[in-house]
């Protein structure tokens, strides 16, 4: 047997291959009656460009999770390496014990969501449905409006937040 085959049938071997890849990490906020929340995410892709349509996956441990069940509309928010602190923020702290919006700036935007004010881009998406993805929900949205703020010379990926200790587990 070829390294190559030992490698094919094991979950190991996609453990190993997606250690390899550096996607980008994106906010994802929210709000369902008066209650807020926000996480940090690294599990989204656009799934269409006509229609326009990009999927989120939340941890099902989240409390942004709970806050989205009921939820109309999901903010994604664009992060620049500089943009570090914040994800911090929303990556190493849950809206189970403290307020995360209390400790940054940040704008009533459309809906009503929160919208952080140091994101280098963001957009808003209406939940089209909801899919159970295991340990994760996908949210599929449908973008209505959004802001670049910045260049996009680079993403703040995944290796650059590998180190945070994630306020959940997985």
């Amino acid at each position: 047997m070829s390294d190559t085959d030992a490698v094919r049938g094991s979950s190991e071997g996609f453990a190993d291959i997606m250690s390899q890849l550096d996607y980008p990490m994106y906010i994802v906020t929210t709000r369902a009656g008066d209650e807020r929340s926000g996480c940090l995410v690294g599990f989204t892709t656009q799934t269409g460009i006509d229609p326009a349509r990009f999927l989120v996956a939340i941890s099902n441990k989240n409390h942004t999770f709970r806050v989205a069940q009921d939820a109309e509309y999901l903010a994604v928010h664009v992060l620049s390496p500089e943009n570090r602190p914040i994800s911090e923020l929303f990556g190493e702290q849950t809206g189970d014990e403290i307020d995360k919006f209390s400790q940054c700036e940040w704008s009533e935007g459309p809906h009503g969501l929160p919208i952080l004010d140091s994101a280098a881009g963001w957009f808003v998406g209406r939940v089209l449905d909801r899919f159970d993805l295991g340990d994760h929900m996908g949210f599929l949205l449908d973008p209505e409006v959004g802001e670049l703020r910045e260049k996009l010379n680079k993403l703040l990926t995944f290796r650059d937040v590998s180190d945070m200790e994630a306020g959940h587990g997985a």
